[in-house]
């Protein structure tokens, strides 16, 4: 099988790294379990991208696979994409089977033929704007007509992860990033969910993996008891189902 993405090889292209589930998996394994513990984000997936009952997913920048049994749940195959070996190797141990697969690649280069998935899922991984276009011309090459591209991203505006993610990254633009979404033919759809963890130790091991010292200090002394309000962009683009020629 040839693979256009790798010019007929299968190999990972290079990758941002990730330096929260790179460094800490463990630590980032609980944030996972503590977000979206009132399910607002998954079910404005559900709604936005229509489901994806009896499909083929893929999940892109899956780390070491953490969503990819709640698409399982529902899908007939489930792909996870991950450049980074440990995670790769991390999440086969749990996580692979007849219908879940990990594979190690990147966004720019996915080990997968041709049209072969219904949704191609991605949550705060590579696709964070301006850049991103090879990985957006990659999704389109994989995905089916009719497909959907799902990129999530955190909304820089929504109080108070937000005014954190401001304060470490005072140069991200995000009405420039919706802008080059938006350009892109990308449908948005801002989405505030919950994180809700188990104990003050861990809210405050994730944060200070996620912010630099001073910021995470700062969210620290912002949040009072164990939950966090935290906005999304939930952006999707479906890939044209036909042609239509003159």
């Amino acid at each position: 099988m040839r693979y256009r993405g790798f010019g007929g090889q299968v190999r990972p292209g290079p990758a941002i790294p990730s330096p929260n589930i790179w460094n800490w998996p463990d630590v980032y394994a609980a944030e996972n379990a503590a977000q979206d513990a009132d399910g607002a984000l998954w079910s404005a997936l559900w709604e936005t991208t229509g489901g994806w009952a009896g499909a083929d997913v893929v999940d892109v920048g899956c780390g070491d696979g953490f969503h990819l049994p709640r698409f399982a749940a529902e899908a007939a195959t489930v792909v996870g994409v991950e450049p980074h070996p440990p995670l790769v190797e991390r999440g086969q141990r749990h996580h692979d089977g007849d219908r879940v697969r990990l594979l190690r690649g990147g966004a720019e280069n996915l080990p997968l033929p041709d049209d072969s998935a219904d949704l191609l899922h991605a949550r705060t991984a590579y696709f964070f704007g301006p850049g991103c276009e090879p990985g957006l011309a990659e999704a389109d090459r994989v995905l089916r007509p009719g497909g959907v591209l799902a990129v999530i991203d955190l909304d820089f505006t929504s109080r108070p992860y937000g005014d954190w993610l401001r304060a470490d990254l005072p140069r991200y633009d995000p009405p420039a990033v919706e802008r080059f979404f938006a350009n892109h033919g990308f449908a948005q759809r801002r989405v505030v969910s919950t994180w809700r963890f188990a104990d003050r130790a861990t809210l405050e091991d994730v944060l200070r993996i996620e912010f630099s010292r001073a910021t995470a200090a700062r969210a620290v002394d912002d949040v009072p008891g164990l939950t966090i309000s935290v906005g999304y962009r939930l952006h999707t683009r479906r890939r044209p189902a036909s042609v239509l020629l003159p």
